[in-house]
Protein backbone atom coordinates (compact mmCIF):
# COMPACT_ATOMS: atom_id res chain seq x y z
CA UNK A 1 0.00 0.00 0.00
CA UNK A 2 2.96 2.27 0.72
CA UNK A 3 4.15 2.06 -2.90
CA UNK A 4 0.67 2.66 -4.26
CA UNK A 5 0.25 5.79 -2.10
CA UNK A 6 3.63 7.01 -3.25
CA UNK A 7 2.75 6.46 -6.91
CA UNK A 8 -0.67 8.09 -6.54
CA UNK A 9 0.68 11.20 -4.79
CA UNK A 10 3.42 11.79 -7.35
CA UNK A 11 0.98 11.11 -10.19
CA UNK A 12 -1.58 13.49 -8.70
CA UNK A 13 1.00 16.29 -8.55
CA UNK A 14 1.87 15.69 -12.22
CA UNK A 15 -1.80 15.52 -13.22
CA UNK A 16 -2.61 18.77 -11.42
CA UNK A 17 0.32 20.48 -13.11
CA UNK A 18 -0.79 19.23 -16.52
CA UNK A 19 -4.37 20.40 -15.93
CA UNK A 20 -3.12 23.85 -14.93
CA UNK A 21 -0.89 24.09 -18.00
CA UNK A 22 -3.65 22.90 -20.37
CA UNK A 23 -6.39 25.14 -18.98
CA UNK A 24 -4.56 28.39 -18.25
CA UNK A 25 -2.09 30.75 -19.80
CA UNK A 26 0.61 29.78 -17.30
CA UNK A 27 3.87 28.44 -18.65
CA UNK A 28 5.67 25.40 -17.20
CA UNK A 29 8.02 27.82 -15.42
CA UNK A 30 5.07 29.48 -13.70
CA UNK A 31 3.66 26.14 -12.61
CA UNK A 32 7.05 25.01 -11.33
CA UNK A 33 7.40 28.18 -9.26
CA UNK A 34 3.85 27.78 -7.98
CA UNK A 35 4.55 24.22 -6.84
CA UNK A 36 7.77 25.26 -5.07
CA UNK A 37 5.77 27.90 -3.20
CA UNK A 38 3.07 25.37 -2.33
CA UNK A 39 5.71 22.94 -1.01
CA UNK A 40 7.30 25.64 1.13
CA UNK A 41 3.89 26.75 2.42
CA UNK A 42 3.03 23.18 3.40
CA UNK A 43 6.39 22.77 5.17
CA UNK A 44 5.95 26.03 7.07
CA UNK A 45 2.98 24.47 8.85
CA UNK A 46 4.60 20.98 9.04
CA UNK A 47 1.99 19.51 6.71
CA UNK A 48 4.56 18.30 4.18
CA UNK A 49 6.32 16.20 6.83
CA UNK A 50 3.03 14.42 7.50
CA UNK A 51 2.62 13.80 3.76
CA UNK A 52 6.15 12.35 3.59
CA UNK A 53 5.36 9.96 6.46
CA UNK A 54 2.20 8.78 4.68
CA UNK A 55 3.48 8.41 1.09
CA UNK A 56 7.26 8.21 1.45
CA UNK A 57 9.40 8.70 -1.64
CA UNK A 58 6.47 9.83 -3.77
CA UNK A 59 6.47 13.08 -1.83
CA UNK A 60 10.20 13.57 -2.26
CA UNK A 61 10.20 13.39 -6.08
CA UNK A 62 8.00 16.28 -7.28
CA UNK A 63 9.14 19.89 -7.35
CA UNK A 64 7.10 20.57 -4.21
CA UNK A 65 9.85 18.77 -2.31
CA UNK A 66 12.32 21.50 -3.33
CA UNK A 67 10.20 24.11 -1.55
CA UNK A 68 9.97 21.79 1.43
CA UNK A 69 13.76 21.44 1.55
CA UNK A 70 14.33 25.20 1.27
CA UNK A 71 12.04 26.07 4.17
CA UNK A 72 13.07 23.05 6.24
CA UNK A 73 16.74 24.08 6.11
CA UNK A 74 15.96 27.73 6.73
CA UNK A 75 13.82 27.03 9.81
CA UNK A 76 16.35 24.55 11.24
CA UNK A 77 19.20 27.08 10.90
CA UNK A 78 17.01 29.89 12.23
CA UNK A 79 16.52 27.96 15.47
CA UNK A 80 20.27 27.46 15.84
CA UNK A 81 21.77 30.75 14.59
CA UNK A 82 18.89 33.22 14.60
CA UNK A 83 17.83 35.58 11.84
CA UNK A 84 20.99 35.06 9.76
CA UNK A 85 20.32 31.32 9.90
CA UNK A 86 17.35 31.81 7.57
CA UNK A 87 19.63 33.02 4.81
CA UNK A 88 22.40 30.52 5.54
CA UNK A 89 20.23 27.45 6.00
CA UNK A 90 17.97 27.97 3.02
CA UNK A 91 20.40 26.37 0.61
CA UNK A 92 22.12 24.06 3.09
CA UNK A 93 19.88 21.07 2.28
CA UNK A 94 19.58 21.87 -1.42
CA UNK A 95 23.16 22.83 -2.29
CA UNK A 96 24.12 19.33 -3.42
CA UNK A 97 21.19 19.02 -5.81
CA UNK A 98 21.69 22.50 -7.24
CA UNK A 99 25.41 21.89 -7.75
CA UNK A 100 24.78 18.52 -9.41
CA UNK A 101 22.23 20.09 -11.77
CA UNK A 102 24.71 22.78 -12.81
CA UNK A 103 27.58 20.32 -13.35
CA UNK A 104 25.46 17.78 -15.27
CA UNK A 105 23.97 20.55 -17.42
CA UNK A 106 27.44 21.76 -18.30
CA UNK A 107 28.65 18.32 -19.31
CA UNK A 108 25.50 17.52 -21.28
CA UNK A 109 25.87 20.82 -23.12
CA UNK A 110 29.41 19.79 -24.10
CA UNK A 111 28.40 16.31 -25.21
CA UNK A 112 25.16 16.96 -27.08
CA UNK A 113 24.60 19.39 -29.90
CA UNK A 114 21.52 21.56 -29.31
CA UNK A 115 19.17 21.87 -32.26
CA UNK A 116 17.11 24.87 -33.30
Amino acid sequence: MYLINSFLFCGAICAIAQIIIDNSRLTPGHVTSLFVIIGSFLDTFSIYDIIIKKVGGGALLPITSFGHSLIHGALASAHEVGLMGILMGMFHLTATGITAAIIFSFFFALIFDPQD
